[in-house]
Order: structure tokens, then sequence, then C-alpha cells
């Protein structure tokens, strides 16, 4: 480091001297620092250290934003354990600010969890849980699973849609401490081991207060434990701003879906399994329409990342507050446009149709394996097929591939019999670049780093309305559908797969061959 502080005429500091600088966190976010690698130390000053000084971007980046800056280097290991230090007192900090309005109770604080707080305490168990905790929200998990099995307990994540195993709990007795450690957290029953169970908690997690849903199921072996993690910052914090071009959809699809968002009235409707992104769509809709001209309404269960200038509203079934109720409520609040985060029963469905007819614009969501299977379920639902193509401007069905790690891809070739059970011939393969992850540090193993959309989009026309209100033969809305160039789930993951993004086994784990 001395050598190349002297070759590149850039100060550097060593440990003794870091730990007499402050990094000025208001300015740049703590989450920002480790993500960057790099920390404003005095912005009047001009004063910032990094750990790569051939980070050209960021640090122009940066300068963008704070002015010229006198750089200065630090080892990787003193910048990692040097923000540890100050972590804490940004921790102190936050929890000034998460004192529970809800309660009116002054004296309660959000626990705080932390590198130190978890190596401070004394219990085993409250360690393993917390550092779990800590250690998944640093992955990007979505959800942390305990598995009970004769010996123990297993722990994996889900990460970018996909289980992975993490660690295992040998014996029992310190299983069954560790189920009863996240009960106490979550206030639900220590002593009941016969019935499904659900709870919730909240913790200040790396500096940002988080929310765990937490659902324990008995099993053969013991009880199960699911927590999901439900970090609202998290998009704000690596989107800044959340857009459609932001989610990996193709040029075309993107286009088409901001098109249909764009129409004065009438309803969007995404659809996908769960976990397939279908709110985030949503949301980066609604975000990009969002020019404080209009009044935007939503009802979500549960309000899952805060929109700016937009009333949320959350169910609370509890409290009688149902996405029919609270739609019927909406209407009389003058919007003009409405999200209703998931269409779940006819009345809903009725009441949403009858919104997007009056002159309203409306995005929802509803549970279907493709754009053809909507149709089926909300005539089951009783609702008039004449008033349902009437509303809808157009349905995308979307699902999330994983993308191949960009620090461990090679090219790969698939056998005749691989590509024949997919569907793909091998002279289709001969104009694609075939890749696949071998697994290394930065994607845990697995060969994939994030995700991508892709969808499947059915946009009404004249002709296609008076097919589905005849009640004519899906086949005959298919053909219809592709005629007007409607491209199918599958085609659109095999594009990925031609130009090197994702893997044959990523393609067929996700869309049904032909």
């Amino acid at each position: 480091m001395q050598r190349l502080s002297a070759t590149l005429s850039l100060p550097w500091l060593d440990m003794v001297a870091l730990r007499e600088i402050t990094p000025e966190f208001e300015r740049m976010p703590y989450a920002e620092c480790r993500r960057c690698q790099c920390a404003l130390v005095s912005a009047s000053e001009g004063i910032a250290v990094t750990v790569d000084p051939f980070d050209l971007s960021t640090r122009a980046q940066l300068e963008s934003r704070f002015g010229p800056l006198r750089w200065q280097l630090v080892y990787r290991e003193d910048f990692s354990a040097w923000l540890v230090i100050h972590e804490e007192s940004l921790s102190a900090i936050d929890g000034i600010s998460t004192k529970s309005a809800a309660t009116g109770d002054s004296e309660f604080t959000v626990e705080d969890v932390s590198l130190l707080s978890i190596a401070a305490d004394n219990s085993p168990i409250v360690r393993l849980v917390n550092s779990t905790i800590y250690d998944a929200m640093k992955s990007g998990a979505s959800d942390i699973h305990l598995e009970m099995h004769p010996g123990g307990l297993q722990i994996k994540y889900r990460i970018d849609g996909v289980l992975t195993p993490i660690t295992a709990v040998t014996g029992i007795e310190a299983s069954e401490q560790t189920v009863s450690r996240i009960k106490v957290m979550a206030d639900v029953d220590i002593t009941e081991r016969r019935v499904p169970q659900d709870g919730r908690f909240r913790l200040s997690v790396r500096g940002r207060e988080t929310d765990f849903r937490v659902s324990i199921m008995p099993g053969l072996h013991g009880e199960d434990v699911v927590i999901r993690i439900l970090d609202k910052r998290a998009l704000a914090d690596h989107f800044q701003t959340l857009r459609m071009d932001l989610l990996g959809f193709d040029e075309g699809s993107m286009l088409a879906i901001r098109r249909m968002s764009r129409e004065p009235h009438g309803m969007l409707l995404v659809t996908g399994p769960t976990g397939s992104g279908k709110t985030t769509t949503l949301y980066a809709a609604v975000s990009e329409i969002s020019n404080g001209q209009d009044k935007i309404v939503t009802i979500e269960d549960p309000v899952e990342y805060q929109l700016p200038g937009i009333l949320q509203i959350p169910v609370n079934e509890r409290k009688g507050l149902t996405f029919a109720r609270g739609l019927r409520s909406i209407l009389r609040h003058d919007p003009d446009k409405i999200l209703v985060g998931e269409i779940r029963d006819p009345e809903t469905a009725q009441i949403a149709i009858q919104s997007a007819l009056t002159g309203h614009l409306v995005f929802t969501s509803v549970h279907a394996n493709n754009v053809f299977d909507v149709l089926g379920r909300f005539l089951h639902m009783g609702v008039d097929p004449y008033s349902f193509v009437s509303a809808v401007n157009g349905i995308v069905a979307q699902r999330l591939l994983r993308m191949n790690c960009p620090s461990c891809s090679i090219p790969v070739e698939y056998s005749e019999d691989e590509l024949a059970r997919s569907g793909i011939s091998v002279d289709a393969t001969r104009s694609m670049v075939l890749q696949r992850g071998r697994g290394c540090r930065d994607c845990r193993g697995t060969g994939y780093k994030g995700r991508a959309a892709i969808a499947e989009i059915l946009h009404m026309d004249d002709e296609l309305r008076e097919l589905i209100a005849s009640r004519a033969p899906i086949r005959a809305v298919k053909d219809a559908a592709i005629a007007r160039g409607t491209r199918f789930l599958r085609q659109s993951a095999i594009d990925l797969l031609g130009n090197g993004r994702t893997t044959l086994d990523e393609v067929n784990r996700v869309s049904l061959s032909a």
C-alpha cells in the first residue's frame, strides 16, 4: 500500500490514523460506504478515503456530488473494521428515532443488531439468531428457513428465489432453544407446539429499521420456522428512484408496459406466482406516472415499499379492512389512479372492474400461470366477460430468472439430449453465446448473481375483445395474440440463454417447454 501510495501520489492512512477521523454518514450513508468501499471524511475540506484508487467511476460520481475531493488510501481490512467501529454510533443515533409511535410508548425502542452487539452478547442462542438475521440481510436474502430434522436444525436462505443451505445446528436442545428465541421475538406462545403460529418483530439491522414476519409450523421432527424479511427501504437504497428500466425487462416488453400504464383509464393486470416480482413491477409503473397532478391511492397487504407522494393503505383484516372494503372507500376519496395489491375474491374483482369502467386507471395483480389463464380466473370469479374485456387494457405475466455471475461465467456446451428435452434444436444454439457461472466468492458458489424479469404481454384490441367476450376457445385467443406479436415466457427466457445471461437449467426451472 505504501508503494502504491507513493506511485499514485495519494496519502496512505494506517489503522491508527484512521481511528482519529470520523465518516460523515449524514452526507454519505453507511450502506453506501460499504457498497462503494469508500467514505466521505470531511465535505467542507473535501477529504475522502478509498480502498480502490483505480475505481475511477465511483470517484467521479462522488466528486460530482461533493465537489473536488482529496483522496486517501486505506487497507480494505482496516476500512471494514473502521466502519464496524462507527456502525455502533450510527445505530445509537438511529435508536433515538425508532421509538414506537403506534403504541405511544416513549420508552419502547427497536433492538439493534450489529457486529459489535452480536459479539457482546453472552447467550450463544441469541448470538446465533442475531448473526443469522444479520448475515441474511447482508446476503440479500428474502426469507430465512429453519428446518427441523432428527439431528438438529438446518438453516437456509432464499436468495434470488432459490433456497441455499447455509449452516446447521446440531443437537435437539440447541435447536429447540433457537426456535423458542424466535418465538419470544415474534411475541407468540412459546409453550404451544401443536398448531401453526404467526407473528412479527422489528430490528435495527446494519443501521436500518426492518420488519420481519414469522411463520411457525409444527412438523414430524419439531417446529419449522420461516422468517420473511420485509426490508421496505431496500429498493430505495438500491435504486434511489424505482423505474421500469431497472427491472431487467427487454426493450419491447418495457415499452409495452409503459404504454399501458399511461392509458387515461382501464386496468393493467400483472400475473405470476409468488415471488415473481409482480408488486415491484406495479410499483415501478406507478412511480413513473406519479407527477403530483393525479391522486394515486394504493391498498396493499402489506405495504412493501414506500412511494413518495402516494397514499398507501395497508390491509387489516382483523379490523375489517379487506381489499374489497378498502377499495370501496378509496373510490369515495376522489382518486385518479388506484393500485390494488392483489385480487383474491369475486367481490374485489367486481369492484376493480367497475372502477376501471368508471374512468379510473387501475393497477392490480392476480395469481395465474400465464396471460391466458387470467381470463379463466376472472370468469371463474363470476365477472361478466364483456365487462372484463371492456375494462382491461392489457395483461402482463412475468417471471424472474437468475443471471450468471459476471465474475465467474465461462463458456459451456449442452448435449443434444439436454437440448432435445428442453425443446431446443442444436442448429438454434449455433448463433447463441452459452455460458454458466462456475461459482465463486461473489455468488456464494452458486454461479448466479442477481435476477432479471421476463414478460409475456397480451395487449387488448377489438378482435381479442370480441373473441374473449364470445367465450371463444383459448386456442383461438392464443392464435390471435401470436398474430399480434405476443411472445411467450419461454421465448423470452431462451433469448436470455442465447445472450449468455442465464443457463438452460434456469430456463427450464422458470418456464415450461413447448
